[in-house]
């Protein structure tokens, strides 16, 4: 391991190292590992929360644009047309993806957390179009290319939430 990855590591890790601990214990007192080990940390997410039946109108609702985006611009058409399209399940893989988790707050959309308080969910116009779309799960923000085609941005989005993590530490 290198330098910086032995500082990041310390740093998330330090003052919380025995509480981290108890907690993973008292999980397993009551949970066998062997349950839990063919989960992947997505999954057991959505097993332990729980899964809810996104409202999409909520969402839609409660989503801001930037960069050029608007409700009614092409692409962001597609996009709602593509989470219709989606099952739950990938629904809520999307949300986990942007936003870091699968869980809708009890008052919906609009009590949308961030990193340092409410943060309704945001797309932006970013990148090339070779690009994926990427995530910044602390301000609940997807930056979504400018995509030529539903076709392409379906393939792109599906990629990215399916194929990629939130986060990760190698």
């Amino acid at each position: 391991m290198n330098y910086i990855e032995r500082v990041v590591k310390w740093r998330l890790e330090r003052g919380v190292a025995e509480q981290t601990e108890s907690l993973v214990r008292g999980f397993y007192e009551v949970i066998d590992t062997r349950l839990v080990s063919v989960f992947d940390a997505r999954e057991l997410e959505l097993v332990i929360a729980g899964t809810a039946e996104i409202d999409i109108v909520d969402w839609r609702k409660n989503t801001e644009y930037r960069s050029g985006y608007h409700d009614r611009h092409p692409v962001i058409q597609w996009f709602w047309t593509a989470v219709e399209r989606f099952d739950n399940e990938r629904r809520l893989r999307l949300l986990q993806f942007v936003t870091g988790t699968s869980s809708i707050p009890y008052e919906g959309f609009a009590a949308l957390r961030g990193s340092n308080g409410p943060r309704k969910f945001c797309i932006e116009k970013w990148g090339k179009i070779s690009a994926l779309p990427r995530a910044h799960t602390c301000f609940n923000r997807l930056d979504l290319p400018p995509y030529p085609s539903y076709a392409m941005l379906y393939e792109k989005l599906i990629i990215a939430v399916e194929e990629t993590s939130t986060f990760g530490m190698e």
